[in-house]
């Protein structure tokens, strides 16, 4: 905490020593995704050349995709021609919005390999998780909730909310590399046992937002599903993982999955909630997606989520993305690796680790808190984060501190994301940036 406290007490110091050091590139010719060319700096500042433009004819490096990413540029027209009618209206104008919404929802289910009825469109992620876990408020009999300890705010915080209103919940503790194991997870609900706690709910995420780790929630399934007594509602996050890591949802055997459009390049505010069969919910209002979502439903965004559903997370792209992140992933930790004072989280991480997500990474760079690294690699024209977007105005790190981090490394750690955009000279330009920021400081 001493250590932790030093790097506060300089913080000012160091902004205004950055403001100091950074200028702000000039704008080199505008180039669409990897087209290669550069801007080029002012001469005689620290960074030599402009960032490279890696999306939409920017001249600045994209390395926050976790927190959401570019949009598909075909997204425009189609949200353009969408029919604009109420769905639920009996007139031309709203069954044309019925017509397109259903043929949203089968075309989803297609890439998904479920089935259409299956599938609710929330307005994301977020709604999606919470939607599933407050149906544990309006259940016939007491019902508890155990979660992992490394979720998302939208899990974790909805359980703390839960826990305010007597429902009963209890945490799993991830492996150090943040993984949580399906033994962690038996030993949870052979706690809860022993408490007489009814168990009714299983939440935990495929791939963790902050640092990629990969929960092998297929392997977990197997394992509660052998256990007696009543069937436990497994319920999955897969915001980091549709579209960008190798799932399949029909034969995971989940009960329930999340999933949001804007993280895969689709329009914020649409949302998918995979739901094996329905389940009570807690918000009332209308029978729009059978009752289960009420609201007038998001025409344009469906038909969105369909589009990028089928560009990204069909077989063939999904697998050579995925081959293509590997590769840049594995060329980004050599370079981190060869830093000195940084540290990856955690510290074991390989270039190629299947405990891992491609697209994500996490590292420490003692002596540097987080928030200034972000600020100093924005001011060289790359966007970073230090985790959860839905957390940044928040100053502790839960994930890192439930992995075992010690709070001065999660003080001054950071996270890395690419996207299906990324190119080598990206991953070049980050390095090229870390390396001069952390010299300097």
């Amino acid at each position: 905490m001493a250590q932790r406290g030093r790097l506060v007490k300089h913080f000012f110091y160091i902004e205004k020593t950055l403001k100091g050091l950074w200028c702000t590139t000039r704008a080199g010719q505008l180039v669409a995704a990897g087209a290669g060319q550069r801007g080029q700096a002012a001469a005689g500042t620290l960074f030599e050349r402009a960032p490279l433009g890696t999306m939409l004819g920017m001249t600045r490096t994209y390395f926050d995709w976790a927190a959401t990413t570019p949009p598909l540029p075909e997204l425009f027209e189609i949200l353009a021609q969408a029919p604009f009618g109420n769905p639920s209206s009996r007139h031309r104008e709203g069954q044309e919005g019925r017509q397109a919404l259903e043929g949203a929802r089968r075309r989803c289910a297609m890439v998904l390999g479920v089935r259409p009825e299956q599938l609710i469109f929330t307005s994301g992620g977020t709604e999606s998780n919470a939607l599933v876990l407050q149906s544990l408020l309006v259940r016939n009999s007491p019902a508890g909730l155990i979660y992992g300890a490394t979720e998302h705010p939208s899990v974790r915080e909805t359980a703390e909310q839960l826990k305010r209103l007597t429902v009963p919940v209890m945490t799993v503790q991830p492996e150090p590399d943040g993984r949580i194991p399906k033994e962690a997870v038996l030993k949870a609900l052979d706690r809860a046992k022993e408490r007489n706690m009814p168990v009714k709910m299983l939440a935990l995420m495929a791939v963790n937002n902050e640092t990629g780790a990969v929960t092998d929630i297929g392997e977990i399934v197997q394992a509660v599903r052998t256990l007696p007594g009543p069937a436990i509602h497994i319920h999955t996050d897969l915001v980091q993982s549709i579209g960008k890591v190798p799932f399949s949802l029909s034969d995971s055997g989940v009960d329930s999955a999340a999933m949001s459009a804007h993280k895969l390049g689709g329009p914020r505010g649409i949302g998918l909630l995979y739901l094996k069969r329905p389940i009570p919910v807690l918000i009332k209002g209308g029978e729009q997606e059978w009752g289960l979502r009420p609201g007038t439903e998001n025409v344009a965004g469906a038909l969105a989520f369909a589009y990028c559903l089928e560009q990204l997370a069909s077989k063939a792209p999904l697998a050579r993305h995925y081959d293509e992140a590997q590769n840049r992933m594995e060329a980004l930790i050599r370079g981190l690796k060869k830093l000195e004072k940084c540290i990856l989280i955690p510290e074991d991480r390989q270039g190629r680790d299947q405990r891992f997500s491609p697209y994500i990474v996490q590292a420490a760079f003692p002596g540097i808190p987080g928030e200034v690294m972000v600020r100093a690699l924005d001011n060289a024209g790359i966007a970073i984060s230090t985790g959860s977007a839905c957390s940044s105005g928040k100053a502790e790190r839960p994930v890192l501190k439930a992995m075992g981090i010690d709070a001065d490394t999660a003080f001054c750690s950071v996270r890395f994301s690419q996207g299906w955009a990324t190119t080598d000279q990206d991953i070049e330009q980050l390095l090229e940036a870390v390396t001069t920021i952390r010299k300097t400081l």
